[in-house]
């Protein structure tokens, strides 16, 4: 595991606070950002905070965000989800591959 040096741990403390704040809807005050910090028992130094507020504050957290897929694909729109979703079942259960038992892995061990 990566450790983290203590000015990356205050950046990464006040982006989640930030992250946090936008899912709140709570401004993105330095002051909200700090808040936040302490209430997850993090100590970050107010320049941090501002810093951080002040990047963020002329963006548009919504459109950063927003747009992130993860490989999910997008949901048809209306009302053919849920036949769309059950006429995906049979063909993903009967694609699923079968089983591999350990014999079928030769050397390889997962905690070896």
């Amino acid at each position: 595991m990566v450790e983290l040096t203590v000015s990356q741990r205050n950046e990464v403390a006040c982006m989640y606070s930030a992250l946090l704040c936008h899912d709140c809807g709570v401004d993105m005050s330095s002051e909200n950002l700090q808040e936040a910090c302490k209430a997850a028992g993090l100590t970050v130094p107010a320049a941090y905070s501002k810093v951080i507020a002040g990047m963020l504050e002329k963006q548009d957290m919504g459109s950063m965000f927003g747009n992130l897929s993860f490989g999910g694909g997008a949901a048809p729109a209306g009302g053919a989800a849920p036949a769309a979703a059950a006429a995906a079942k049979p063909a993903a259960a009967a694609a699923a591959p079968a089983e591999e038992s350990e014999e079928d892995m030769g050397d390889f061990g997962l905690f070896d």
